[in-house]
């Protein structure tokens, strides 16, 4: 088994024009997102680099309970690492 200990994160990914100046506003008219953490990102590496599910991945870490933290643990979930030790905090 390989247990990983980390951050599981959602990233938002605003695109925008120009880089900011000091002081300066940019506004954007749309972003992205993408799932990431460096634990989630290793835990998802291992999963997809084990030989067979014999050789289970397991995530340890939090989330929010809001929508990002399901999302993150649902594709966490859907690239074969299990979630049982992911903790779902308040607030």
């Amino acid at each position: 088994m390989i247990l990983v200990f980390g951050s599981i994160n959602l990233d938002l990914i605003a695109r925008v024009r120009d880089i900011p100046r000091p002081g300066e506003t940019v506004l954007s008219e749309r972003y992205d997102t993408s799932f990431g953490g460096k634990g989630a990102n290793q835990a998802v590496a291992a999963a997809r680099g084990r030989r067979d599910a014999s050789h289970p991945v397991w995530m340890a870490g939090a989330v929010g309970e809001d929508a990002f933290g399901r999302a993150a643990v649902e594709n966490l979930a859907a690239e074969g690492v299990d979630t049982q030790a992911v903790r779902v905090a308040a607030g």
